[in-house]
C-alpha cells in the first residue's frame, strides 16, 4: 500500500514492562519498542515457531475456542465473499493444541492456508501464563467502578485484519513475526467506506478498501483518508498503543504470527456499550427529515457530546435528575425506563 508518509510517534528507550502513565493520555497512537521484549513468550518465539508452540501448548486448559479457517485462496485475508452475503473463511469451535499444529503445518505448505486463532481470552485458555507474559498498565485512579484490562491472544498464518475500530483503549504486543498498523484518527470513517453493520468479520464492520490494491475510482475519499494515516511498523517485542475509535488495519507478514493484546475502558461500568446507541439511531433518527436531524443533532450536542455538567448545571441539584452525575442506580433506572420504552 503506498500513500502514508507519517510514522507512528515512537518512545525508543523505554524499559522493558514499564508503560509511561503520559502514553496512556495520548490521544493518538504511540509505539513503544521493547516494551515486552524479556517476556519469555518472546523469546520462545525468538528460537522458533515450534518451541513458541510447545511453550504455549505447556499452559494450555484444554477449552476449545473459535478458529477461523480461510478458504482457499484468500492469502489471509478475512474479508467478504463476492455477492457480499457471506465471509471468505469459516469460523469453527476446535481444540486450540490441534489448531496450533495446523498453523505450525502451514508454514511449509505450498498452498498457503489460512488458520487464525483470534482473541482468545488468555485467563481462561492458558492460565499461568501471565506469570512471565504481562504488563501493569498504569491507569489513572476513578472516582467509579471500572473494569479491569482484558488480555486476549491472537496466533495464526499470514493475515490481514481489515481495517476496523474498537470501542477500547488498546495496547498490542507483537510476540512472534513482524506486524504494520496502519492507523486513521475517527475523523476518517466517511474516507474508508466501511461495509454492512450486520454481517461483520469478528463482530466490527470493517472497511471495503482493499488496501493493497485501492479503486479510487470506487472509493475516491480514500486518498483523503491516506493522507490523515499513519504507520507503525512491529518487530517481536514491540508495542503498539491504540486509543479507542482510532480505526487501524493490521498486517501480519510472517508465516507464523503471534499478538497479545490489552483492551480496557476507563469509562463506569455502567455506562454500557456506544454501539447500542448508534442501532438505535439509526432506527429513530437517521429517516427523520432533514430539518429534524438537524434539531436532534443540535439536542445531542448539547445532553450528550457537550460538557457533561451543561444540561443540569442551572437546576438545583435534588432536580436534576438524569442530568446530574450518573451512577450505578441512576443508569439502572434510565435502563429500565428505555427497555419500558422500545417495548411499547
Amino acid at each position: 500500500m503506498t500513500g502514508i508518509t507519517k510514522q507512528t510517534k515512537t518512545i525508543q528507550n523505554c524499559a522493558p514492562g514499564e508503560i509511561p502513565e503520559e502514553m496512556l493520555c495520548s490521544a493518538e497512537p504511540v509505539v513503544i519498542k521493547g516494551l515486552v521484549k524479556d517476556w519469555k513468550l518472546v523469546g520462545e518465539a525468538g528460537k522458533s515457531s515450534y518451541a513458541a508452540v510447545e511453550y504455549l501448548k505447556s499452559y494450555y486448559s484444554g477449552k476449545p475456542a473459535l478458529i477461523n479457517i480461510g478458504h482457499p485462496g484468500i492469502d489471509g485475508r478475512y474479508f467478504y465473499n463476492d455477492d457480499l452475503k457471506s465471509l471468505n473463511y469459516d469460523t469453527v469451535k476446535a481444540q486450540i493444541d490441534e489448531a496450533l499444529s495446523l498453523i505450525l503445518k502451514a508454514e511449509t505448505d505450498p498452498e498457503r492456508p489460512s488458520y487464525y486463532i483470534s482473541s482468545t481470552s488468555i485467563d481462561s485458555h492458558f492460565p499461568g501464563l501471565r506469570e512471565e507474559n504481562d504488563l501493569d498498565i498504569p491507569r489513572k485512579e476513578r472516582s467509579y467502578p471500572v473494569s479491569p484490562p482484558q488480555m486476549k491472544i491472537w496466533i495464526g498464518t499470514r493475515s490481514i485484519a481489515t481495517c476496523h475500530y474498537d470501542a477500547l483503549d488498546n495496547i498490542a504486543c507483537c510476540i512472534a513475526g513482524r506486524r504494520r498498523f496502519t492507523l486513521f484518527p475517527p475523523s476518517q470513517i466517511k474516507n474508508l467506506y466501511f461495509g454492512p453493520l450486520d454481517l461483520t468479520p469478528g463482530g466490527q464492520a470493517i472497511s471495503m478498501v482493499d488496501f493493497d490494491n485501492p479503486d479510487f475510482e470506487k472509493y475516491p475519499r480514500f486518498r483523503d483518508a491516506l493522507a490523515a494515516g499513519q504507520v507503525a511498523d512491529l518487530e517481536p517485542g514491540d508495542a503498539v498503543y491504540i486509543p479507542s475509535m482510532w480505526m487501524h488495519h493490521v498486517e501480519s507478514f510472517s508465516s507464523f504470527n503471534v499478538l497479545v493484546n490489552y483492551w480496557w475502558d476507563d469509562a463506569p461500568m455502567y455506562t454500557g456499550s456506544g454501539m447500542n446507541a448508534l442501532y438505535h439511531g439509526i432506527l429513530s433518527l437517521r429517516d427523520k427529515p432533514e430539518h429534524e436531524k438537524e434539531g436532534w443533532k443540535q439536542l445531542f450536542d448539547y445532553y450528550v457530546f457537550g460538557p457533561s455538567e451543561l444540561a443540569g448545571e442551572h437546576l438545583p441539584e435534588h432536580a436534576r435528575g438524569v442530568l446530574g452525575e450518573l451512577d450505578e442506580i441512576k443508569s439502572r433506572q434510565l435502563r429500565a425506563m428505555l427497555l419500558q420504552k422500545l417495548n411499547r
